[in-house]
């Protein structure tokens, strides 16, 4: 629109002088505002003033009771007013009594074995450990525990089912679920 105006209106801006960059504001001198005269930063009256901060805890079972700590906090200082034994810094050297019987060991109290009959000696002394010098030999027959040799023994179970099913152990443990899994797969 301001071409068109020119265009239209170019014989009477000539009468007047043309228009150049406008004066330039004087710019307002700095100055320094103190913390006190200053808004921003809030009351500073209030800040300054001393708040008393009261903090209580439980005791433990090394230190019982209740325990406290009163601070004087301003926005310049931290004073502490009270504080409880047991709470932070303060080391409390308690000088401990101790009695000469504190250096001299108890007597050991003396156990003694009961004393077993000789089929319980055989039974427990029964194994490897004891009679072979080698650790990798195979082991007697009668090493074993009786209840893992009454497991080891064959089952004298006779069965009317067929033939399949008697191969098939049902034991505990047995994996012969498994390799039939793995016969299905593979068919």
């Amino acid at each position: 629109m301001g071409f068109l105006d020119r265009l239209l209106n170019s014989k009477s801006d000539q009468n007047e002088p043309s228009r150049g960059p406008k004066a330039e504001k004087p710019k307002p001198e700095a100055f320094f505002l103190d913390s006190d005269s200053s808004s921003s930063l809030g009351n500073r009256d209030y800040m300054r003033e001393a708040k008393t901060i009261r903090r209580t805890f439980p005791g433990t079972l090394d230190n019982p009771g209740g325990k406290e700590l009163v601070t004087e906090v301003d926005a310049m200082d931290l004073k502490v007013d009270t504080r409880s034994e047991g709470l932070g810094d303060v080391k409390v050297v308690r000088e401990e009594t101790s009695v000469i019987k504190d250096g001299i060991p108890k007597p050991v109290k003396k156990t003694f074995a009961e004393t077993m009959t000789q089929a319980e000696l055989d039974q427990k002394l029964k194994g490897s450990a004891l009679t072979q010098a080698g650790v990798n030999t195979p082991s007697a027959k009668d090493a074993a525990p009786v209840a893992r040799k009454e497991e080891l023994k064959p089952k004298e179970e006779v069965t009317a089912s067929s033939p399949a099913s008697s191969s098939k152990s049902t034991a505990a443990g047995s994996i012969d679920p498994f390799r039939a899994m793995v016969r299905d797969l593979n068919n």
